[in-house]
């Protein structure tokens, strides 16, 4: 596939997304979609909306329509990307408070899934793991604003991997 030629922004540089935009959902390649359905719904607690077939399904957090696709379209059997190639690092799944990332954490480690690791951004604290199709994933838990590190100049101030002490989570609940 050939990589397009690169880009230049346009005369109106100065434009940013609107303050109230963000993401809606994010659509998986998966192998196996009953595995897949298994670990969203089964272990992370999503809702299963809808199944087309037996070729995809969408999952939410509430009613929201989905949060998640997943599709065999053009995967069904196929192995993991290999590392060192482009494509997705991960999907972020944004928790509302720090107990509810608690208990994902518990049932990861009852399901006996491997988690890849914990920090503290000072931002957020931030749980990292692979799902059953090797795609990566980030449970998250964002500190209110008003906690968040600031720099002398008042910017935000975030920290790319500071230890967090996950027994301490998983053992407060």
């Amino acid at each position: 596939m050939e990589r397009p030629a690169a880009l230049t922004a346009p005369p109106d540089s100065e434009y940013r997304i609107p303050e109230g935009a963000g993401i809606g959902h994010a659509h998986l390649k998966v192998s196996n979609l009953d595995r897949a359905l298994e670990f969203y719904c089964g272990i992370l607690g999503f809702k299963l909306v809808a199944k087309f077939r037996n070729s995809a399904a969408f999952v939410a957090a509430g009613d929201y329509h989905h949060h998640l696709g997943l599709n065999t379209w053009e995967s069904l059997g196929a192995s993991p990307p290999p590392p060192h190639h482009t494509g997705l690092y991960h999907v972020g799944i944004r928790y509302p408070s720090l107990r509810d990332l608690g208990v994902a954490v518990h049932r990861l480690q009852q399901a006996g899934h491997p988690l890849r690791g914990a920090s503290d951004h000072g931002v957020s604290v931030s749980i990292y793991l692979n799902d059953p199709d090797g795609i990566g994933l980030e449970l998250t838990w964002d500190r209110p604003k008003a906690e968040w590190p600031r720099t002398a100049e008042g910017e935000v101030e975030l920290r790319m991997a500071d230890p967090f002490d996950l027994e301490a989570l998983v053992r407060d609940l």
